[in-house]
């Protein structure tokens, strides 16, 4: 796709209750989402509840052991059968009347049947939906008939990098949740801006070598690849703040980040495998869901392997707890007050984009492109 060199969005999309809200109809309902990860749901019976856009689905693992997926939509009067993640049920029951629905949907029995004559429960089970796993990773699609998830992805499988989440290991403690005062645009904008890498993560991202950064996009999905920086790779086993992981070949090590479109992030680097959920919550609001993946190790291994990195690189372990995000070494941190800036800098009459970097921005004026192919329908 070409990309003319300009801002494409204006502030209203950003802003806008009328904007967010046709996003969640045109876009959100209309294409593949991450729900969550196979682990979250081993067991028949378990269940998680996901929203694409306007649609509130059910995924469920079913008495057969496969994944099946539902709108979370009793037949009876439309109420909300499921509100949380759970584990093991038998069945699935709208706490409004007892109507029971099994593990695959049908449904099983009415309280007082007697008072709908004619009720044929054949007819009568949850509409149903798309559900998929890839890498672990299970996305759902409210439409039943969805175009393959293979489909969707196009070649961004060719693009990801040689790790294998399976063989890594998820920590308690290890997953963070971040309510961001910024529209959900800005958040993946950020995401995808190589221009700001080198400047405001200076420090906390030093051990990349930012002018070497590639990306291109796979489908409408963005794809990005920049190799570690020379001093920072001669020492890699001695100074990576956590196990290096194993299965990576030396000469494919390196950050692979990606943004599956819409708002969907997968980070691969040479100590972890990151997924970021990116959910619009309000025009100004969005919740950002990170989940960490490593190889395994101790807790002293850890606490040790941060007392290396910060004596090499002069950053110390991030403290989220600093009065200033920039001062708090973390990343995320840095991101965030960077996003949040420019949602208030929209509130002003003299906010405008004054230029757009011709290589390490572009990829954000492709994103929207891609954007507006669903807005503009």
């Amino acid at each position: 796709m070409t990309s003319e060199k300009k801002w494409r969005l204006p502030v209203e999309a950003y802003t806008s209750q009328e904007w967010f809200d046709k996003e969640q109809e045109l876009l959100f309902s209309k294409v593949w989402q991450f729900a969550g990860m196979l682990e979250d749901i081993p067991n028949v019976g378990d269940h998680l509840c996901v929203r694409a856009g306007l649609q509130p689905l059910i995924v469920v693992r079913g008495e057969d052991n496969e994944l099946k997926a539902f709108y979370n939509i009793c037949r009876h009067r439309g109420t909300e059968l499921l509100r949380t993640t759970g584990k093991s049920k038998k069945m699935i029951v709208c706490p409004y009347h007892h109507w029971v629905y099994g593990l695959d949907g049908e449904l099983k029995s009415v309280p007082s049947q007697k008072e709908f004559p004619g009720l044929d429960k054949s007819q009568m089970g949850l509409h149903p939906a798309s559900v998929t796993a890839w890498k672990g990773m299970i996305f759902v699609h409210p439409e039943v008939d969805a175009p393959p998830l293979s489909e969707w992805l196009a070649d961004l499988p060719d693009h990801m990098g040689p790790h294998q989440p399976e063989k890594l290991v998820e920590y308690d403690g290890v997953r963070y949740q971040y309510d961001i005062k910024a529209n959900w645009k800005i958040f993946i904008e950020n995401y995808m801006d190589g221009y700001h890498l080198a400047h405001l993560h200076a420090d906390t991202l030093n051990m990349y070598e930012h002018k070497s950064q590639r990306y291109t996009y796979a489908g409408r999905h963005w794809t990005f690849f920049e190799p570690l920086s020379k001093s920072y790779k001669k020492n890699l086993h001695k100074v990576a703040p956590m196990p290096v992981i194993d299965h990576i070949p030396d000469e494919n090590i390196g950050a692979y980040v990606h943004m599956l479109f819409p708002n969907f992030g997968i980070t691969e680097t040479e100590v972890g495998w990151t997924t970021l959920n990116i959910t619009p919550i309000a025009p100004n609001r969005t919740l950002v869901d990170i989940r960490v993946r490593t190889m395994p190790m101790t807790t002293t291994q850890y606490n040790s392997g941060w007392m290396r990195w910060s004596k090499w690189s002069k950053v110390q372990e991030p403290n989220p707890d600093a009065d200033d995000p920039l001062e708090s070494h973390d990343v995320m941190l840095e991101d965030i007050y960077a996003c949040e800036q420019q949602q208030s800098a929209m509130r002003s009459p003299k906010f405008e984009v004054g230029a757009v970097a011709e290589t390490l921005e572009r990829s954000i004026l492709e994103y929207q492109a891609h954007y507006l192919d669903f807005m503009e329908k």
